[in-house]
């Protein structure tokens, strides 16, 4: 009876601001492929993730033809305008070609930094944990380098200020 009502939390009641629970061994991904990395903006200009080392990084994994993670970025966008003074940065990783990106953001302004790779992004997500392939995938790095959390699925701005809190504690 115990394992039926949890079930039916897990599958059907679980709220919505949850898309994934904490990856568990998230400890394990390396980061060393995310900061060696270099990416063009979405005006072509090659940005190198090393930049970013340092930071508390809330790493958000999206394309253009993806509703959910076009949902999300007003809140990211949120995000990035609250806390940028606080050593936290919002980079999106579209895994996308830069031009759909351009075309992306000149219709739809975002306020965080944005790169562009359909091939080396998803590469970057499947080291950083996104074994599922799923979009949108979101990564939360200490100042360390090292991944505290990840999430599949659409977020939510309150729940990323859950998953900041902690971080921020330590600054």
């Amino acid at each position: 009876m115990l394992g039926l009502g949890y079930g039916i939390f897990y599958y059907f009641l679980k709220p919505a601001d949850a898309p994934s629970v904490l990856n568990a061994s998230a400890d394990k991904f390396s980061t060393q492929p995310f900061f060696a990395a270099k990416l063009p903006n979405e005006n072509g200009i090659n940005q190198s993730l090393s930049q970013y080392k340092g930071k508390i990084i809330v790493l958000n994994f999206w394309a253009t033809w993806c509703p959910p993670c076009r949902e999300e970025m007003p809140e990211l966008s949120q995000l990035q305008q609250e806390y940028q003074n606080k050593n936290v940065v919002v980079l999106g990783i579209a895994v996308d070609e830069v031009s759909l990106v351009k075309a992306f953001t000149q219709a739809t302004p975002v306020s965080y930094p944005l790169v562009a790779d359909e091939n080396t992004g998803m590469g970057l997500a499947i080291t950083l944990g996104n074994d599922q392939g799923v979009l949108p995938y979101t990564v939360i790095i200490d100042t360390n380098g090292k991944v505290i959390q990840t999430f599949f699925g659409r977020i939510s701005k309150p729940l990323l200020e859950r998953a900041l809190a902690p971080l921020l504690m330590h600054l």
